[in-house]
């Protein structure tokens, strides 16, 4: 029996961050010199997005407030994520309007997938249609404008949005896997296509191929000694294939888990200065991972020097204990920072991660640990859980975080390491 055909959009909000302050506005962002930054962190701070109008006069995304044309005068909005998370969640309100949780899949905050298959009969709509229907509630709504691309496939639909809508001036884009062999074997560069990384790309090259086609047409034999099993991927999306379902991502369940942070330090740090907010992050990760009712007994950190000069510190290890204990987990974060880090190095990123995390009721200690005294810190650390989620993460703050350089403060009133945004009133005045 031949498999169903189906139809999937990838909806994208254009420049969102920048449309919602705009939205919030009551401006145009086609009409709007406008970026998402916080100025507070200097001429260089990033800016999250820019308006459309300003990628029209050659702006960069994701550029740096000191790369945009002196010539360019705009407005700069302070990030608020906990609007644009509210907007986005209005967002999706707007997709559970036609279709079912489970033929949804949210992609990242501004871009979803949606299976529309069985619904284009229900509403009589063509995919172009049910798109455009789409895009114009969201714009209608939420003054939000989208992009969309439509695909026999979740890999062709993504291509679809990325390729083929930016040239359409519907901002919609269609594959099919004969259009996308037709229309797209030949382009140029190789690293448009979803997934395919600048380090995927420069093994590819070594043996002149820089083009989807050229993967197509590539011995097997080349492209699985080059990426082991991974080239199946790689290959089949070269054909325009992709077997898997919105129905298949919501099922997976991943082996293994673990609970990670980083962040890059606002300007460059020392040795020691790093140190304390190394010390911060690893008591939050600890504080986390009781929050999740999970342990850990394996440990791994990186440490990025400025202007990535030289490659970044790294390290790992196997804990004999298995827990979410502060004091028995700090002291090994403690001994591989100081092994492994460079004294005299300018620090600027640094992160850690707390692998292969399972249930808190596998906790397990050796046989000189003091039973008493782990169940004491337990309570502590809940009671100290408790007052934070009655009274706000600032509410209670250990030593490290009023030590000079320390970042966790300010931290703890962002979402996703950006400005949150809290305090700030519904519009601006």
């Amino acid at each position: 029996m031949e498999p169903k055909t189906r139809t999937y959009l990838c909806i994208d909000m254009k420049t969102f961050y920048a449309s919602v302050e705009c939205a919030e506005r009551g401006v145009n962002p086609f009409e709007t010199n406008l970026v998402v930054a916080d100025e507070s962190r200097g001429k260089n701070a990033l800016c999250l997005a820019i308006s459309p109008k300003m990628k029209d006069q050659g702006v960069k995304n994701r550029c740096r407030l000191s790369e945009i044309p002196k010539s360019i005068k705009y407005e700069i909005a302070l990030p608020r994520m906990q609007l644009y998370i509210d907007y986005a969640a209005d967002i999706y309100s707007i997709y559970l309007d036609y279709f079912a949780p489970e033929d949804i899949h949210v992609y990242s905050i501004d871009e979803s997938f949606l299976d529309v298959t069985d619904y284009l009969k229900i509403y009589h709509l063509t995919p172009r249609q049910m798109a455009k229907r789409l895009m114009d509630e969201i714009a209608n709504r939420k003054r939000i404008p989208s992009t969309a691309g439509i695909g026999t496939n979740l890999f062709l639909a993504k291509i679809a949005l990325d390729i083929t809508a930016k040239h359409s001036p519907d901002h919609m884009g269609y594959l099919d896997e004969e259009l996308f062999r037709k229309t797209l074997w030949d382009h140029r560069p190789i690293t448009d296509f979803w997934m395919v990384a600048r380090g995927t790309a420069n093994r590819l090259a070594r043996y002149g191929i820089d083009t989807m086609g050229g993967v197509a047409h590539a011995p097997v034999e080349l492209l699985h000694r080059l990426f082991g099993i991974n080239y199946e991927l790689l290959y089949d999306h070269a054909w325009g294939r992709e077997p898997c379902l919105i129905s298949d991502i919501k099922e997976y369940k991943s082996k293994s888990q673990s609970v990670s942070f980083s962040q890059i330090l606002p300007r460059d740090y020392t040795f020691d200065e790093a140190r304390t907010v190394f010390d911060e992050m690893v008591q939050h990760g600890c504080l986390e991972l009781m929050r999740r009712h999970v342990i850990t007994h394996h440990l791994s950190f990186f440490v990025g020097y400025s202007h990535d000069l030289y490659e970044p510190a790294k390290g790992s290890v196997k804990m004999s204990e298995t827990t979410a204990l502060f004091s028995k987990i700090g002291p090994y974060f403690d001994r591989m920072y100081d092994a492994k880090v460079n004294r005299s190095l300018a620090i600027r990123r640094l992160g850690l991660c707390f692998d292969d995390v399972c249930d808190e009721g596998c906790e397990g200690y050796d046989l000189f640990t003091d039973f008493e005294k782990v169940e004491k810190e337990k309570a502590q650390e809940r009671a100290v859980l408790e007052i934070k989620d009655k009274f706000g993460k600032n509410a209670i703050l250990r030593g490290t975080n009023l030590m000079k350089g320390a970042t966790q403060r300010e931290r703890n009133e962002m979402i996703g390491g950006h400005r949150a945004g809290y305090d700030d009133p519904k519009r601006p005045s």
